[in-house]
């Protein structure tokens, strides 16, 4: 089975797609991690990627996609789950175009919503190690020691993009980007919208009735 699952920051796409995935045996595609380890793995869409990078510029949609395409390729039996991307029409355009290719279609297009405040306050409450990476939660999954990583005993911190103001901002520019995209794919078979407002286990439950659909 191959899967879409966006939705805006903060409503739990990553935490919930990383459980799915593995519950079906598919890959979990996060578009910030598949960025990330093209670039290490100078992968040809890897070195493209980071002449933009390097200079300050967005990464061009024909290159994330090949960099999605790199990694569906190299497994071609197994499902996936993409987590983060697209993120507007001319990226799922891109992504149809590059399927089709490979003779593959998207089984289900899952959009993740939840109220503005909801999001405001699982974002605005994550902390971050500075040593490690590892995340936190001051409400949900608070450190042992305040300020202090269980893992490594590294400094916590918040993310300048965590912050409240800012969050608000990255969640305007982001209804406004997805609009369109919700309505590119709510017309098309396998779309489903999720309410992901609830407790992360209800909200868990609700995306495997879908999945299992």
């Amino acid at each position: 089975m191959n899967i879409v699952l966006f939705g805006p920051p903060g409503v739990g796409k990553g935490t919930q797609g990383e459980k799915i995935a593995a519950a079906h045996g598919m890959r979990h595609l996060a578009m910030g991690d598949i960025l990330r380890a093209a670039v290490r793995d100078e992968t040809a869409a890897g070195r493209d990627a980071k002449t933009y990078m390097d200079a300050g510029k967005l990464v061009p949609d024909a290159v994330v996609v090949a960099m999605i395409e790199d990694k569906i390729v190299a497994d071609a039996g197994t499902g996936f789950l993409l987590d983060g991307f697209p993120r507007n029409v001319a990226q799922a355009e891109a992504l149809a175009a590059m399927l089709h290719k490979h003779d593959l279609i998207i089984d289900r297009t899952i959009f993740m919503d939840a109220p503005e405040e909801n999001l405001l306050k699982r974002l605005s409450g994550r902390l971050i190690c500075r040593a490690c990476g590892f995340g936190f939660h001051r409400q949900y999954s608070p450190p042992l020691k305040s300020g202090c990583c269980d893992r490594c005993s590294g400094e916590l911190y918040q993310r300048e993009d965590d912050r409240e103001d800012v969050i608000a901002n990255r969640l305007h520019v982001y209804r406004e980007q997805t609009a369109p995209l919700l309505d590119y794919y709510q017309h098309q078979e396998g779309f489903f919208k999720l309410d992901a407002g609830g407790e992360m286990n209800v909200v868990y439950a609700a995306l495997q009735t879908i999945v299992e659909s």
